[in-house]
């Protein structure tokens, strides 16, 4: 019989950037349909994710751009693996995570809805042909668009010549559950040292996954309409206004 040492490790995901606590113990383990039979009730991870972003333009040139996602979002999310799915799908590899013992590499279908009222809806939407091995993600997500005017964080002496300049405010949140039908090795773990882990892990991975998408998306705007690159040092983007929806929990989820 394989013994399982309940050591911790580190657990990354894509580019190997994300590093954190991990419940998964020190041996060699990968889900397989075999392995049903030593599996118990799945264990549910939630996470809440509010942010936003600005871009120098009209509304309507946003808009333009957030419809033609084809010809960018695949390069910008990179290093995450993203393939059409339809007219308005991806089917995203996020990038394997764990530990020695046990590793998932999550695959979802993600479905953008056309604009609605100035709102652009994320979903999740089957794979065909695709079986997840012993996962399950339910992704929600909503990005609304807002004529914020002028940035009223500019310093006084730049906002005179930056009054004529129209910006877009886009503001999003997303609400995203995970189900792991975890090996009974793992379920010897104290479950509430299982859960905490897991929603922690899953907030990090959300929010490097958003803090790159970001600046991708904001540089390659920037580029397409001849606009002079983001101030990265600063990282003007990826600060909170005070008009940015809140989130209730507390929890620090600023990109």
């Amino acid at each position: 019989m394989q013994s399982h040492s309940t050591g911790f490790s580190s657990a990354k995901i894509s580019d190997g950037s994300l590093h954190t606590t991990s419940v998964i113990p020190e041996t060699h383990y990968q889900m397989t349909e075999d392995s049903t039979q030593h599996l118990t009730e799945p264990t549910q991870f939630r996470t809440h994710f509010v942010d936003c972003m600005e871009m120098p333009a009209e509304m309507q040139t946003v808009t333009e751009y957030f419809d033609a996602h084809s010809d960018w979002f695949r390069n910008c999310a990179q290093p995450m693996v993203a393939e059409p799915l339809g007219d308005n799908g991806y089917a995203l590899v996020i990038g394997r995570f764990g530990s020695h013992g046990y590793q998932v590499e999550p695959k979802i279908g993600l479905h953008l809805l056309p604009e609605d009222h100035r709102v652009y809806r994320i979903e999740t939407i089957p794979i065909p042909g695709y079986v997840t091995p012993g996962y399950d993600v339910d992704f929600q997500a909503a990005m609304k668009l807002i004529e914020a005017g002028a940035d009223a964080s500019s310093p006084t002496s730049d906002r005179t010549s930056k009054l004529s300049t129209p910006v877009t405010r886009v503001e999003w949140q997303l609400d995203l559950t995970v189900s792991i039908q975890f090996p009974r090795f793992i379920q010897a773990l104290p479950k509430s040292l299982v859960q905490s882990t897991g929603d922690r892990l899953l907030r990090q991975i959300v929010r490097q996954v958003s803090n790159r998408l970001t600046r991708k998306v904001l540089e390659d705007f920037h580029k397409t309409h001849g606009l002079p690159a983001p101030k990265l040092a600063k990282r003007w983007f990826f600060q909170k206004s005070d008009d940015c929806l809140e989130d209730p929990s507390g929890d620090e989820h600023s990109v």
